[in-house]
């Protein structure tokens, strides 16, 4: 592969894709400013505009055609609707007519709330994830991403959390779709290792609910699998050289379709109960949170789906027959995959216990739309499941 090629992918986003692919910010601007757009909103993080270059290019792309900015960075990892009405405020003062999200899940996933949000200026962010009104519009978003594990650059799909009440729902309408979104493995070069391997499990996870949901196709599954064959072999190379571009490259493709995975296929239990982990604590990594429940999931969903999760996990447990009977063993080999990578931590070692057991399983029936996602599952879902899970989450196997 010509890594240098940028390409288009087109699903109902344009994403450019390759290296270099930044450099579409000049054409994306112009279709912006043909249609009358003269004031932009990019929102981003402290770091990530910044550190990744992605500034350095985007910054005098817009004064050179006069298009007025205002700079939203103080969104967290998992991203809280009190930084969305933040940051819908300041667009607002400049009238913004379209958003730019620089960075990864979250400040995309803020990019794209506050797209809707000025387009509805009386609303709040806490109605919108709290589905008090569904919008059916949105302003133009421009996605540049800099890690390679959402996807939500090629997807409906946005997250924040409600502090107060410990809620941190999904939101998905075909409105906030980015109108184009770039892909550049440059981007991620900076990031650090931890992230490098967070993110990539968040696109595992994502794959591994897309295939087997109750809306699972040839389609999503086999994106999973590819998507499987790509991490499993180029991870470890990023581990050991984290500047290696074409490794980068191949990890960012695998996000990408592990996002349209999911954008077809939808997602089930791992993703609605790690939501309530990090909405108690806001400072634990999406994506390790879901590595530490996806073993658990893992075992109770094959034993619904082997045949599937055989074909898609061949790349890493190449032993599977797809039997039900193999579940605990997949998943305790599954798990030790994940240690490998030096993600070793359980449930336990980040503070949860089971004292916290009966309030994670309230909060992953009583968040708004998770209840969507657990109806997906491939098996009937009731408490008594999601606190095995938890459960079995806490400690290794």
């Amino acid at each position: 592969m010509n890594i240098k090629n940028v390409i288009e992918i087109r699903t109902k986003t344009t994403c450019y894709f390759g290296a270099g692919a930044l450099a579409k910010i000049e054409d994306i601007l112009d279709f912006l400013k043909e249609r009358g757009i003269k004031s932009v909103v990019v929102v981003s993080d402290k770091v990530a505009y910044k550190v990744t270059g992605a500034w350095d290019k985007v910054k005098p792309a817009l004064e050179k055609r006069g298009i007025e900015y205002v700079v939203y960075d103080d969104v967290t990892p998992n991203p809280t609707t009190e930084q969305i009405n933040e940051a819908t405020k300041k667009a607002l003062e400049i009238n913004a007519q379209a958003v730019i999200g620089i960075g990864g899940g979250s400040p995309i996933d803020t990019a794209k709330s506050v797209a809707i949000l000025l387009e509805y200026p009386e609303k709040t962010a806490e109605e919108l994830y709290e589905q008090k009104f569904i919008p059916e519009k949105a302003k133009p978003i421009i996605a540049i991403n800099t890690t390679h594990g959402t996807g939500t650059e090629v997807d409906r799909f946005a997250v924040a959390s409600i502090l107060e009440k410990e809620y941190k729902p999904p939101i998905a309408y075909d409105c906030i779709y980015p109108t184009f979104s770039i892909d550049d493995p440059e981007l991620t070069k900076s990031l650090p290792e931890k992230q490098s391997i967070y993110t990539s499990l968040d696109a595992l996870n994502h794959i591994t609910e897309a295939a087997t949901t109750s809306l699972g196709n040839p389609f999503s599954i086999n994106l999973a699998r590819n998507t499987v064959e790509l991490i499993s072999e180029y991870l470890p190379e990023v581990l050991k050289k984290p500047d290696n571009l074409e490794a980068r490259y191949f990890l960012m493709y695998a996000s990408a379709i592990a996002g349209i995975s999911f954008d077809n296929g939808m997602l089930h239990l791992t993703h609605a109960l790690e939501h309530p982990l990090s909405a108690i604590k806001p400072d634990l990594p999406h994506g390790l949170g879901l590595a530490m429940l996806l073993p658990a999931v893992f075992k109770y969903t094959y034993k619904a789906k082997p045949q599937i999760l055989a074909y898609v996990y061949q790349p890493i447990i190449p032993d599977l027959k797809g039997r039900p009977n193999e579940a605990e063993e997949a998943a305790s080999k599954l798990e030790q995959w994940i240690f490998n990578l030096g993600v070793k931590e359980k449930l336990a070692d980040v503070g949860f216990s089971e004292k916290d057991i009966p309030k994670l399983v309230r909060l992953a029936f009583e968040t708004p739309a998770l209840d969507l996602l657990l109806n997906l599952a491939p098996m009937k879902v009731d408490e008594n499941l999601v606190e095995a899970i938890y459960k079995e989450s806490l400690k290794p196997y």
